[in-house]
């Protein structure tokens, strides 16, 4: 091939390369936003149908259980049948759920349409399938491409919560859920025109070498399942999902509950995101110059401080410490995602790579459910929000344990 023609495959290899950590992003903006827009229907919800906490935590204990045991379905069919009809079925499954969800009569239903149906969808468009889209298009840069995606996490959150906040005082919880679901289709038909076919599944990934190209037939799930990098990934991943969403789905009620406005404690709830899309990138670049490892530890960390910042704010109102609950709990919020995802791709590269991160994902947000139901049930039994505070604070601890004490999490090939 003549130089010419070189540079200009390479230049439409960084445009590609470019677009699909851009669609990621995009996708993982809305996946996000829409799921944590519950925390703030929780309490109108509540208030409407005259159940307890438990019950509408429960909603999203649901929605995480079922996105986590839907994950590994959508690694699999994002291999099966095309990036195009896996991200189109969760968007459409999304307006779905958001359309229904206005219509509901028990909270019930809401535990089908949001809690069920929705995380189907949210599965299907959110991090396991970006993280394959990124896998393919990047390797030397992995972490770096990794946290910018993930960044949609915290921007998703930082504009749709409040913005959610805004529409329920303004036309109520189910105009606001109306107009989600229209909104989704707008965004399904911009889903079926971008040109998937040349995004999954072709091209060459930026910084990839030859070797690192050979190896590309992989390890298989199964093969995966058995290997002690996979199970300290998951155990670490599923203690983490665990304790941030003990803490993360009471947050607003617990800053109402304590006196602050409620547009205050969602904006609270948002800038904590804004704040995570900062951490997450930045997570991807210091990773890339320190290593996986340490900047691991570093966030387990700051999320365990943030922790005990929030139980000081159950003793006593203080801007002090609500401030420094934002910053640090907040920079740290979803710094995880990209380490273990970029560790998940590194260490088990191949055609399977989405299914065995789809796997990882699932025990996430499997003790992500486990995590808001306790949550709420804890608050309940308690009429306090300590109990789930100090567990989640426990959690955490056992979160940075594998990385501490796993020895395939030291090896260059795992950190760097």
């Amino acid at each position: 091939m003549s130089e010419s023609g070189s540079g200009a495959a390479g230049q439409d290899n960084s445009r590609l390369a470019l677009l699909a950590l851009t669609i990621a992003f995009g996708f993982i903006f809305v996946s996000r936003g829409v799921a944590d827009s519950w925390m703030v229907f929780l309490l109108p919800v509540e208030q409407e149908f005259g159940v307890s906490r438990q019950q509408t935590a429960g909603v999203y204990s649901t929605y995480m259980l079922s996105t986590g045991l839907s994950a590994p379905l959508a690694g699999l069919m994002l291999r099966r049948f095309g990036a195009r009809l896996n991200y189109a079925l969760g968007v459409l499954l999304i307006g779905c759920a958001m359309l229904l969800a206005a219509q509901a009569h028990v909270i019930a239903e809401l535990y089908i349409y949001v809690g069920v149906l929705a995380s189907m969808g949210i599965s299907a468009i959110g991090i396991v399938p970006a993280s394959a889209l990124i896998g393919h298009w990047y390797r030397h840069r992995m972490s770096v491409a990794m946290g910018a995606a993930y960044a949609g996490l915290g921007s998703g959150s930082l504009l749709m919560v409040p913005l959610a906040q805004w529409s329920i005082e303004w036309q109520g919880w189910r105009g606001t859920y109306t107009t989600m679901g229209w909104s989704l289709a707008v965004l399904l038909l911009l889903t079926l025109i971008l040109p998937w076919h040349r995004l999954h599944g072709t091209g060459r990934a930026q910084g990839a070498s030859g070797d690192s190209a050979a190896g590309e037939a992989g390890i298989t799930l199964r093969r995966a399942l058995r290997r002690p990098e996979f199970i300290g990934l998951a155990v670490s991943f599923a203690f983490t999902g665990f304790s941030m969403y003990m803490v993360i789905v009471q947050v607003v009620p617990f800053l109402v509950d304590s006196g602050y406005a409620p547009l205050k404690a969602a904006t609270a709830f948002g800038l904590a995101g804004m704040l995570s899309v900062f951490g997450v990138i930045s997570t991807g670049w210091l990773s890339h110059r320190y290593g996986l490892r340490p900047i691991a530890l570093l966030s387990f960390a700051c999320t365990f401080t943030g922790i005990f910042c929030l139980l000081g704010l159950s003793f006593r109102n203080s801007e002090l410490l609500l401030v420094c609950f934002v910053g640090i709990f907040g920079i740290a919020q979803g710094a995880r995602g990209p380490v273990v995802a970029t560790m998940s791709n590194r260490l088990f590269p191949g055609p399977s790579a989405a299914a065995i991160y789809g796997v990882i994902f699932a025990c996430s947000n499997v003790g992500a459910g486990i995590g808001a139901w306790i949550s709420g049930y804890l608050h309940d039994a308690s009429d306090s929000y300590r109990p789930a505070l100090l567990l989640a604070a426990a959690g955490i601890a056992l979160a940075a344990a594998p990385f501490l004490l796993q020895r395939a999490f030291r090896s260059p090939t795992a950190v760097v």
